[in-house]
């Protein structure tokens, strides 16, 4: 069933609230010293949150994932931009309430002698033993990880873990923060470094989790729609039913195809 437009943006609103919320929480929770809760509570806010509402929005919660879909024709201009501005406004709105429901001196990370603030909110951070250059190439395999995850397993119409995608697409983003947070903060999603960012005014290196996760999510996005997806269809990608296909139906068999969003996508 094809929902309306302020349903899928409701969903897309809540799934990032959800991914900041407890992402930059854990963070924050555990001053950036505890990577295994960290990673988890990341993984499993996405695999919780596409499972629950992957069938209403396709559940991109990430504005690089949005993109990579808009590049492969699985959602049309209008429809990404609203996605994204959701997902953004998700991501502020828990940031804001992180910022007011946690004590300054511990959302900061500032130790209580007045040491340099370390946590920022949960923002992530470039280390310094690496250069930006070096983050943002971090940060674009970590994300083309997660973006072809997300095609394989709830766009590809013959995926075999459509039921199941939320799984699969939790787990990636917490290996991929395994590897990747002590680095860049292993956002994949430039709405989690948006809404700390912006809430609590810490912009360096801010493009890292812009170009990164964006540049990452499109190559992920193409390679897959054109060498794996375009050559079984028979031709150039168009907007399958509800967006993804995730169910396999033929999208000129479907009335109002082209209307879709998505069936269950994601989202870090």
């Amino acid at each position: 069933m094809e929902r309306p437009m302020n349903q899928k943006l409701l969903a897309e609103f809540v799934g990032a609230f959800a991914l900041i919320f407890l992402g930059a929480g854990a963070v924050i929770h555990t001053a950036g010293s505890n990577l295994i809760a960290m990673a988890f509570a990341s993984g499993l806010a996405i695999a919780v949150m596409v499972s629950a509402v992957g069938h209403v929005s396709g559940a991109h919660f990430n504005p690089a994932v949005t993109i990579g879909a808009w590049v492969t024709q699985k959602i049309d201009s209008k429809n990404a931009l609203a996605y994204i501005v959701s997902q953004l406004a998700g991501a502020v709105a828990a940031a804001g309430l992180l910022r007011v429901s946690i004590p300054e001196l511990i959302w900061k990370g500032q130790s209580v002698s007045g040491g340099p603030s370390v946590v920022n909110l949960g923002t992530p951070a470039v280390a310094t033993q690496i250069s930006t250059g070096q983050g943002v190439l971090i940060e674009a395999i970590l994300t083309f990880f997660l973006v072809w995850v997300i095609f394989a397993t709830a766009i590809d119409p013959e995926g075999s873990f459509g039921k199941i995608a939320g799984l699969a697409i939790g787990f990636t983003v917490t290996a991929g923060m395994f590897m990747g947070t002590a680095f860049t903060g292993a956002a994949m999603n430039p709405a989690r470094w948006f809404g700390p960012a912006i809430v609590g005014g810490f912009y360096k290196n801010w493009w890292v989790w812009i170009v990164g996760p964006i540049a990452g999510g499109i190559i992920a996005a193409s390679l897959y729609d054109t060498v794996i997806m375009r050559p079984r269809g028979g031709g150039p990608a168009k907007e399958a039913p509800h967006g993804w296909g995730a169910h396999g139906e033929d999208a000129d068999s479907v009335t109002g195809a082209d209307e879709g969003i998505g069936h269950a996508g994601h989202g870090e």
